[in-house]
C-alpha cells in the first residue's frame, strides 16, 4: 500500500537499467521498376541522416491551399447602407420639392378665386348702380298719397 500513511519506511528495492539495443543498418533492397512517361519523371531527393545513412525518394509536391478570395476593402453592407442613405436623401429632396410646389399651387389657386370674385362683385356693382338702361317692373308714384295713422288713402 502507501508507506507513507502506514508510517513503516519502503523497503529498498533494486533498480534495473534498460540499454537500447541498436538496430543494424538496413540494407537497401531495390524498389521494382515502375513504368512511368518518359515527360512525367518525379524528381528525386536523397537525404543524409546524422548517422550517415542515406535516404533516397521521390520529392512529395506539399499540397497547396485553395486560393482564397479576396474580400473587398468595404464590406457590402457598409455599401448598402451608405446607398440607401444616399436614396433617402434623393427621397427627401424630391417630398420637400413636392410640398413646394403643392404651396405655391395653393397659392396660386387662392389668387384665381380672389381675382374671380373681385372682377363678379365688380360686374354686379356695375349692373345695380348703372343709371343707363330700362328696369323691368312696376313702377309706383306715392307723392299724391297720404298715410294716416299707418293707413294708406290713395
Amino acid at each position: 500500500m502507501y508507506p507513507e500513511r502506514t508510517g513503516h519506511a519502503p523497503a529498498a528495492r533494486a533498480v534495473e537499467v534498460h540499454q537500447p539495443t541498436p538496430l543494424p543498418p538496413a540494407v537497401p533492397v531495390a524498389a521494382p521498376l515502375v513504368p512511368v512517361q518518359p515527360g512525367s519523371i518525379p524528381a528525386v531527393a536523397s537525404i543524409v541522416l546524422p548517422d550517415g545513412r542515406v535516404v533516397t525518394g521521390y520529392a512529395i509536391e506539399p499540397a497547396r491551399p485553395e486560393p482564397v478570395t479576396a474580400k473587398p476593402a468595404v464590406s457590402r453592407a457598409a455599401v448598402n447602407v451608405a446607398l440607401g442613405g444616399v436614396g433617402f436623401l434623393a427621397v427627401c429632396g424630391g417630398l420637400l420639392l413636392l410640398t413646394t410646389f403643392i404651396t405655391a399651387l395653393t397659392a396660386l389657386i387662392t389668387q384665381l378665386i380672389t381675382l374671380a370674385a373681385v372682377i363678379f362683385g365688380g360686374w354686379i356693382a356695375v349692373q345695380v348702380f348703372s343709371a343707363s338702361g330700362h328696369r323691368d317692373g312696376t313702377t309706383v308714384n306715392i307723392r299724391k298719397a297720404i298715410f294716416k295713422r299707418n293707413h294708406f288713402h290713395g
